[in-house]
């Protein structure tokens, strides 16, 4: 089955490049594009699409409060943010909004392909190319609003629980992490469930956060690709 992708872009020209890359592919097909975020949730509602390539400047109604209005719609949708701006703030709101991905515009082709494959797959994927600083201060530790979370709760965990904490932020299943660390199924739920005790945490997403807060993933390369 192929990987339905909804284009948001006021650009058409970006979009009409998209769609060119979208179409060489056997296993991704466009359902439909977008020139605002607006038209983005409505184009999203009515194709339920598997992926979302949003741009986040856009006019009307931006990207980040779209990805959020995707996400409460239509919740099997993924949201890969395709963005100009290398700024670790943007990354670290697409997170927070809902969104599964990140890739800067100057990401090569096959960059952004995999990324797409993996957000369909219910992976994380973030791809930038940030300046130095920029990187440090996107993954390097934060003092974060909830100190429940911040990098002091990391050093908490047992040296299993943060194995776990890096595959689950990496978007593997209970059962992809349990044949990882050679471990149970019901072993790895009860690592999860403990560190997300420990950090004060829900959500899969909070963990994603918090992992790339932390440092715990790895700057300019995919989170997990493929």
């Amino acid at each position: 089955m192929k990987i339905r992708v909804l284009i948001a872009d006021d650009h058409s020209l970006v979009r009409t490049g998209l769609k060119s890359l979208i179409a060489a592919q056997p296993d991704i097909e466009l359902v439909a594009e977008a020139a605002d975020g607006a038209e983005a949730v409505e184009k999203a509602i009515e194709t339920q699409p598997d992926v979302v390539l949003m741009d986040l400047t856009m006019p009307k109604y931006g990207g980040i409060p779209a990805i959020t209005s995707i996400r409460q719609t239509c919740p099997r949708t993924r949201v890969l943010a395709l963005t100009m701006h290398d700024d670790p703030s943007y990354l670290r709101s697409v997170l927070a909004a809902g969104g599964t991905g990140f890739v800067v515009k100057s990401a090569a082709d096959t960059e952004l392909l995999s990324a797409i494959r993996a957000v369909a797959h219910g992976r994380t994927s973030v791809y930038l190319s940030m300046s130095e600083k920029n990187a440090q201060d996107a993954f390097s530790p934060h003092v974060l609003n909830d100190s429940a979370t911040s990098p002091p709760a990391i050093k908490k965990l047992s040296e299993r629980e943060r194995e776990v904490l890096v595959l689950v932020a990496q978007g593997y299943t209970s059962q992809e992490v349990a044949d990882r660390l050679k471990l149970s199924t019901k072993s790895v739920e009860t690592y999860r469930a403990r560190l997300m005790h420990k950090l004060g945490l829900r959500k899969r997403a909070d963990l994603v956060r918090l992992a790339l807060e932390c440092g715990l993933l790895t700057p300019n390369k995919p989170i997990k690709a493929g």
